[in-house]
């Protein structure tokens, strides 16, 4: 249960990086997609920054800044290829 609700979040996170980042979007499924592995990376840059999340809203937040951090990351490394 916790892997999916892990997914619903990522899924959830990267549908609003693609709001939030209009002119870095990948589509939807790319948005998706990126959301997912954003979570994992918001997760890593919250530990690192020593910062904890609890419940809902703050696992939302975390994914939501990882997957910001790595749609601004690919659409850099889009535009220099």
């Amino acid at each position: 249960m916790d892997f999916l609700y892990f997914i619903l979040i990522g899924l959830a996170a990267g549908w609003l990086a693609g709001q939030i980042l209009r002119g870095h979007s990948f589509g939807l499924v790319g948005n998706l997609i990126v959301g997912v592995i954003g979570a994992i990376l918001g997760g890593w840059l919250f530990s690192l920054a020593g910062l904890a999340t609890m419940g809902l809203i703050g696992e939302l937040v975390s994914a939501t800044v990882g997957a910001i951090v790595l749609l601004f990351v690919l659409s850099r490394l889009k535009r220099i290829s």
